[in-house]
Parts: C-alpha cells; structure tokens; sequence
C-alpha cells in the first residue's frame, strides 16, 4: 500500500528560518511636498558604565557620532535629548537577575524612566527564551514574562524582545533616530510627521 504524501508540512516539522537583510542606508527620510528635509543627525550617547555596549560602528551614516558618558538614567540616549528620551538595555540572565536579586532597585528605574517621554526597554534574548526554564537560575519564567507585562501595563514602559545582540543594535539605532527625527521636525514646526499620511 503506497503511503500518501500530506500536501502541507506538519507545524511541528516547521523550521524557523529568518535570514535578517542587511540594515537600511538610512531608517528614514522626513519629507514635505515629496522633497526631503535637510535634517542633522543626531550624536547617541551610550553610558560608559554599561558593559557589552552596543557599538554602532555599522551604522556611522545614521549619526554624527557616537559618545560615551556617565548618564544619568539608562544606557543609550540622544545628545541634547538626555531628559527626553531613555534606552535600558538587558540581556537575558541580567534581566532574571534584576527583577529577582535587585528587583526594588531596577523597578525604581524603571518608574523614573516611565516619566521619559520616550522609553525603551530592549532584551536581547527572544520572548520565547524569557519564557523558557533558565539553566543559572530556578526563577519562574513566567514570573519573569508577568513582570514584563506588568512594567508595559502599569509603568507604560513598551520592552521589546530581539533574537542578537546584532538585532538589538539595530533596532535601537533606528529607534535613536527616529526620536531624534520626529523630535526634530515638530520643533521646527513640520508638524509630528515625517512624511505625508505616515504615523
């Protein structure tokens, strides 16, 4: 008897192939009446205490430069945009450790960044390692997930969750510049846009 061939694959025989593109020239243009804005870049800031920085070197068209300092909240921000915008990065076994070990003191930042008009909490480690048993810890990963939650829910503070440490660069590169965009446009009385019909 000749076995018979499904015609669509089993989902637990899927493969998880994501190849990421190499990252854009530039995130993103502001435009007016279809002609580009002459806009500067801005400098990021990383602060000089944070360890495993994200470099930014692949992205030296995106910034006039890259400074480390002392900051006084988070470990990336914007120069001039220091009391604006906020980026705490975490991978995962720091994240596990400082919502257990130092969890008053990490929620204390957190609830100062909450006051930020723009904040980020970046993981790099994919939601489905927050969520799978640690091999250095016997935490709950779902106390770590719920914690997560909680932090979006009550404190308003958005984390996002990327696969590499490359991902994560990226992301908060473009997430860098895209504040420092809009910020700059409303500013100059372009209006909080940065092309028509856009967000």
């Amino acid at each position: 008897m000749r076995k018979r061939r499904a015609l669509i694959a089993s989902p637990l025989e899927w493969q998880m192939t994501a190849a990421p593109v190499p990252h854009p020239a530039q995130p993103v243009a502001a435009e007016r009446g279809g002609t580009q804005l002459r806009t500067p870049r801005p400098v990021v800031l990383v602060d000089s205490r944070e360890r495993n920085p994200f470099s930014f070197a692949r992205f030296r068209g995106w910034f006039a430069g890259v400074e480390k300092r002392p900051l006084k909240l988070g470990d990336y921000s914007l120069d001039g945009l220091e009391e604006v915008c906020v980026v705490e990065r975490k991978d995962l076994s720091d994240l596990v450790h400082s919502l257990t070990v130092e969890r008053s003191t990490f929620l204390d930042r957190l609830r100062r960044m909450s006051r930020y008009p723009q904040r980020l909490l970046v993981i790099t480690a994919a939601l489905s390692q927050v969520k799978s048993p640690y091999s250095y810890s016997n935490v709950s990963p779902n106390k770590i997930t719920q914690s997560l939650v909680a932090v979006q829910a009550g404190l308003q503070v958005p984390f996002l969750c990327v696969e590499t440490h490359e991902l994560g660069e990226e992301i908060v590169a473009s997430y860098l510049y895209q504040v420092f965009l809009y910020q700059w446009v409303e500013a100059h009385d372009y209006g909080r846009f940065l092309v028509e019909d856009d967000l």
